[in-house]
């Protein structure tokens, strides 16, 4: 692709062409899914560190806070996302209600995420409970998935995280969770009543 080079003040020290930024934000707004590195620069067909450059400079501009949209790195691609902060007027237009779950489904797929991958037997064994409708319903909204059977009498499902999960949390991988004790230290941070 060709064009003026346009450097932004301010920005990454990158000089990239309005034509290859305009042409990311469209393939990224297009998308609507993450998009790696490597397809965007197959799609226009430019250098891979090209592409990186653009995605700085376009990362830096959806960083800026009047924007209503935010470049995200998440499940190992790129993705536009509405900021945060308009959820409520989205919804309010959409009529929708924002995707809540249950603290026995958070509690499941805590131990799947931590554990995958991870049978319904063990999940139940962690959590004291039977977790059979619990996890049907993390199944049926895309957040978890059959991964294989355990090599073991009975043969039993193993479940692991699915993309879904890490585009819900806004995460690039699982190796964004927090450690055991980030999430110790969280809790105790969220509840005064220990201090």
């Amino acid at each position: 692709m060709s064009g003026e080079v346009h450097a932004f003040p301010g920005a990454p020290e990158h000089e990239v062409s309005p034509e290859v930024l305009g042409a990311l934000e469209a393939l990224l707004f297009s998308a609507g899914l993450p998009v790696t590195l490597t397809e965007l620069s197959l799609a226009l067909d430019i250098d891979p560190e090209e592409t990186r450059r653009g995605i700085e400079v376009l990362a830096w501009q959806y960083g800026a806070p009047n924007r209503g949209m935010e470049l995200v790195h998440v499940d190992g691609g790129w993705q536009l996302r509405t900021q945060p902060r308009f959820a409520q007027v989205i919804l309010k237009l959409r009529g929708g209600k924002p995707l809540k779950l249950s603290r026995p489904a958070l509690e499941v797929l805590a131990v799947v995420a931590y554990r995958q991958p991870v049978t319904r037997h063990e999940i139940e064994g962690i959590r004291g409970v039977d977790s059979g409708g619990v996890l049907k319903g993390l199944l049926e909204r895309q957040l978890v998935r059959v991964s294989g059977r355990r090599e073991e009498p009975g043969r039993p499902l193993e479940y692991a995280t699915t993309p879904e999960f890490l585009r819900m949390f806004s995460m690039s991988g699982l190796g964004s969770l927090p450690t055991l004790k980030e999430r110790e230290e969280l809790l105790r941070d969220a509840d005064p009543a220990e201090e």
